[in-house]
């Protein structure tokens, strides 16, 4: 694809001069008939020279402004601005029409098929007098307020001065259909609407900083395979118990060994024999609901009396100062115990 390049007079802040032209070898039949319909006198087009020497004499004359579009922007701030109920009257007090011109530059029949338009001093003057006096009152009072917002805002009032003064609107060569008398002309085909598009994309909104982000710093793990211990320790939490379960307490048997079979140790044979043969069972929990007492002198309802506390099962181990001899008042001093009175208490190996 070919470069497009522009000539010197298309840079920003320069002033205007003629318009570089370069017509094709053969001359659109278009170009013919516009150059005879706003030419007052006529003139010989039989030749391109002939055409480039009428094009170039339209184009450079002062006369030769184009209209690109309009834009409707307010007079004052919002601030400022008159509130009426009628909204034509409002919009006549408030409002102005701003024409956005031009003037060409170039015209390319051979390579990009293009015409380029810049903007006259007078538009630049009045966009930038707008950007600075309204656009950027308002757009100040509705951002909030930091350090840097002025020097932020006269950033932004120089950084539109530098765009609208680069600005260079390219369209379609066929542009030059829409030319009049003097070199004046229109914008058709509603290329009005992208020159309206570009031109309020320049106004840029005022943003304000970005918000700072702060570091999170994160402490350094003690050990380095700290994650092995915490998978270890969950490990072990998940597990197996390694506590033993628990067992009856009247399962348990007792450390000494079996003492020898008396008189006594018969009846406690039948009573372990009788506890094994009925299973233990615990009492049902006493219901909320109890009766009342009735305080009547012909009907008397004592409380109905809580559920009895089980009796805990003898154990063995209490049961083993019952297999001795029963101490007897006599012997062995002030304590009546006699030597005699004792029953061996281990079995004589036979």
């Amino acid at each position: 694809m070919p470069i497009s390049l522009l000539p010197a007079s298309a840079a920003a802040f320069a002033p205007r001069s003629a318009p570089t032209i370069v017509l094709n070898s053969k001359v659109e039949p278009w170009l013919t008939q516009t150059l005879k319909r706003i030419n007052r006198i006529k003139r010989p087009l039989n030749s391109v020279p002939q055409h480039y020497r009428c094009l170039m004499e339209t184009l450079s004359g002062s006369g030769a402004i184009w209209s690109l579009c309009s834009l409707m922007l307010p007079k004052a701030p919002d601030s400022e601005l008159q509130r009426n109920p009628d909204p034509l009257v409002e919009a006549m007090f408030n409002y102005q029409l701003v024409h956005i011109e031009a003037y060409v530059v170039h015209v390319d029949m051979v390579s990009q098929h293009e015409v380029a338009f810049k903007l006259t001093q007078d538009t630049i003057d009045a966009l930038v007098e707008y950007h600075k006096d309204i656009y950027s009152v308002d757009v100040a009072a509705n951002t909030w307020s930091w350090a840097e917002k002025e020097v932020q805002l006269k950033k932004l009032q120089e950084e539109f001065v530098q765009a609208v003064n680069r600005y260079v609107y390219r369209t379609s060569v066929r542009a030059l259909e829409g030319l009049e008398e003097d070199g004046a002309g229109e914008l058709l085909d509603g290329k009005a609407e992208e020159v309206k598009q570009a031109i309020n994309g320049l106004f840029l909104p005022l943003l304000p900083p970005p918000p700072r982000i702060v570091d999170v710093v994160r402490p350094a793990p003690l050990l380095p395979s700290s994650h092995r211990a915490d998978a270890w320790w969950q490990a072990s939490q998940h597990g197996p118990s390694l506590q033993p379960p628990p067992v009856e307490p009247w399962r348990v048997l007792a450390s000494t060994p079996s003492p020898t079979t008396t008189a006594s140790s018969d009846s406690q044979t039948s009573f372990w024999t009788t506890m094994a043969g009925s299973d233990f069972e615990l009492p049902l929990p006493a219901p909320s609901f109890s009766q009342p007492m009735c305080t009547s002198t012909q009907y008397f309802s004592p409380p109905t009396a809580p559920a009895p506390i089980p009796a805990i099962p003898a154990l063995p181990s209490m049961l083993l100062n019952q297999c001795g001899p029963t101490p007897a008042h006599t012997g062995m001093g002030s304590f009546g115990w006699g030597y005699n009175d004792f029953a061996p208490q281990y079995a004589a190996a036979m």
